[in-house]
């Protein structure tokens, strides 16, 4: 078995066997790779002055790449109360509170429209969860950018693979377009 199944198999393992304390926790907390966040963010065109929402934004990595590398705004919702007062208390030591916020509060239940960028490293089935929320509130021209896990029923703009941390991660951006009348 090559080591990327073993660690696909691993992952996916973690997903299904871990125990979601909150109902609408939608994915176990597994860190994104730095090249696959830098890759995900240049894969949606970020430009300076936009707004990325990372949903389920672990330690933060995605909405600080894209303040500091990218000059964005950047939004991180977080169910978790731990993992939100240690990203919260990390975006502070850093200084970047004037471009990074960070929300406790559950993706399932956020607006969204000022978003121009939503990242997501959720499971497929969380995704479908989301789906009829970012279709609510995105605008036209706004793009979301999904880790590893595809959005069914949407079909991606652009498709890439990269191999990062011993494994080939894909990335998956869609572009929300006017509804056809």
């Amino acid at each position: 078995m090559r080591v990327s199944t073993i660690l696909v198999l691993t992952f996916a393992s973690l997903a299904f066997g871990q125990q979601f304390k909150h109902p609408d926790n939608l994915a176990p907390n597994i860190p994104t790779p730095q090249l696959v966040v830098e890759r995900m963010l240049e894969a949606a065109h970020l430009k300076p002055g936009e707004m990325v929402y990372d949903l389920g934004c672990g330690d933060g990595r995605i909405v600080i790449t894209a303040a500091q590398k990218f000059q964005a705004r950047a939004v991180g919702i977080e169910l978790s109360r731990d993992i939100y007062e240690k990203t919260s208390a990390r975006i502070h030591n850093m200084g970047l509170e004037n471009r990074v916020t960070i929300v406790h509060g559950n993706a399932l239940h956020t607006d969204l429209s000022p978003a121009n960028v939503v990242t997501l490293y959720l499971l497929t089935s969380s995704n479908e969860r989301l789906r009829p929320e970012l279709e609510r509130y995105l605008k036209p021209g706004s793009r979301v950018v999904s880790h590893d896990f595809e959005i069914r029923g949407w079909h991606p703009a652009v498709t890439e693979r990269l191999e990062a941390d011993g494994r080939v991660h894909s990335i998956f951006v869609y572009d929300i377009v006017a509804p056809k009348k």
